[in-house]
């Protein structure tokens, strides 16, 4: 079997991953979690620190790894909270990021926002980095029961409700984290083609 390494300790994430990625990957790829430590993201962009995941589970594994990086740009916050979304508040907590999110944003009447995602994939091969973005607008109140994190205020141009009113799937075709996970699947897809 052909596994690829999820770095990932985030259970929605691992979801929304694995249920895209089934779709994109040749027969016979499998995404496995490998537990270990969760390295220190301190990199300045998404980009760095999908990286610096991917490579501490390729590091701790020696097998094929990805990893992603995502977050929440504010236009009206300077792009805050960026690649500070997961850790935002005090807690780190969704409903405490959305809570304070939405404090910082009263008032503010350019509500623009834009969900960023970098994917990651490395191998002994080399490393590739991807990224996609979702632009919509945050909304003063949360609705909906699906999705997590900032999900339930955050508004796609083009779609009626928020992500969190969205399925499973409507969001996996349309959101940032679907749209990079197809950017990165060829990449995954070759790899393996070529060490066949």
């Amino acid at each position: 079997m052909k596994t690829v390494v999820v770095a990932t300790h985030n259970a929605h994430k691992l979801a929304e991953i694995e249920m895209t990625m089934k779709a994109l990957l040749g027969p016979g790829i499998e995404l496995v979690q490998v537990d270990g430590t969760a390295p220190v993201e301190d990199g300045a962009t998404f980009e760095e620190n999908a990286l610096i995941k991917a490579r501490a589970a390729f590091r701790d594994s020696g097998q094929p790894s990805l990893a992603d990086d995502s977050g929440i740009c504010v236009d009206a916050l300077d792009g805050a909270p960026g690649v500070h979304s997961a850790r935002y508040s005090e807690d780190g907590s969704d409903s405490a990021n959305l809570a304070l999110l939405l404090a910082n944003m009263k008032g503010a009447t350019n509500r623009a926002a834009t969900f960023v995602c970098a994917v990651a994939f490395v191998t002994k091969n080399g490393e590739r980095v991807v990224r996609a973005e979702w632009p919509g607008v945050l909304r003063a109140v949360a609705k909906g029961k699906n999705g997590f994190g900032y999900d339930p205020i955050f508004a796609p141009n083009g779609v009626t409700g928020t992500a969190a009113e969205m399925s499973a799937l409507e969001k996996a075709a349309l959101s940032h984290r679907g749209r990079a996970l197809g950017l990165i699947a060829p990449a995954v897809n070759r790899y393996f083609q070529s060490t066949n």
